[in-house]
């Protein structure tokens, strides 16, 4: 299988959208499968073991969701071209075709990368990591990046080339002008002669979701509450102009919010 079309394979997951979100099941799974090769392990993997470790992940980097389902990603990826389960006979279906967790489990079904695949990635890890960056851009936030890399067993430092969308390269300018070169939650505005630093130019609606370049859509954040924003334990309620900060009722803990509930006033 050529670069290219691998590429394009895991470019063109079907992937679960409505009203600016996303799922990102299959791509979390994938990406784990990806870590897997390169790090020697069994292409095909047992369903318990893809429910544990798909479950950690999605309770981390998936939307709030107080039930999980691995199984469908689990049996819907084999659809892309980029998966495979080792049986499917006698698994029971729902009305709309998925998989019954309980049958996958009682079945001992196992999954993985199709067997070209998996063989292009391991001779190939420039190439496998082209893939997981792709999918990082596609649908995660750059602050997410180093994290997930790790969750799934790829080492960040290796992956170093990863890149990133196309993105207006005035919009940070702006947005930090606007916000006076300093954080909007903690007021954090530390430079290096006149170079802000450790402060982003974050965007309220993601870039990967269809968030515009424009100040409307920008805050400035330090890093740290740039990665709770995109965390999800806060969020704007609002653009820029008269906006209101919400925090997470999942987000919990003893110290830490004191600033960010000042300003949700």
């Amino acid at each position: 299988m050529t670069p290219e079309k691998l590429r394009a394979l895991f470019g063109g997951l079907q992937v679960w959208q409505r009203q600016g979100r996303r799922a990102p099941h299959k791509c979390l799974l994938a990406l784990w499968a990806i870590g897997r090769c390169l790090s020697g392990e069994s292409r095909m993997a047992p369903y318990r073991l893809v429910d544990e470790r798909l479950t950690e992940l999605l309770r981390e980097f998936g939307p709030p969701r107080r039930s999980v389902h691995t199984e469908f990603p689990f049996w819907r990826l084999q659809h892309d071209g980029v998966w495979v389960l080792d049986r499917t006979d006698g698994i029971t279906l729902t009305s709309s075709g998925d998989a019954h967790k309980t049958s996958l489990l009682r079945a001992g079904v196992r999954g993985g990368l199709t067997e070209d695949i998996y063989d292009t990635l391991r001779a190939n890890h420039r190439l496998a990591t082209q893939v997981a960056s792709d999918l990082l851009a596609a649908h995660f936030q750059e602050t997410q990046y180093d994290d997930i890399l790790q969750r799934v067993g790829l080492d960040p430092d290796f992956a170093a080339g990863r890149r990133s969308t196309m993105r207006d390269p005035g919009f940070r300018a702006v947005v930090l002008r606007a916000y006076e070169y300093r954080c909007a939650v903690c007021s954090f505005d530390v430079r290096i002669g006149t170079r802000p630093v450790a402060l982003d130019a974050a965007h309220i609606k993601w870039h990967q979701a269809g968030g515009p370049d424009d100040i409307q859509n920008g805050i400035a954040l330090c890093v740290l509450h740039h990665k709770l924003f995109d965390a999800g334990a806060f969020t704007i309620s609002r653009p820029v102009d008269g906006g209101v900060v919400l925090v997470s009722e999942e987000a919990v803990g003893s110290s830490g919010f004191s600033l960010v509930s000042r300003i949700c006033g």
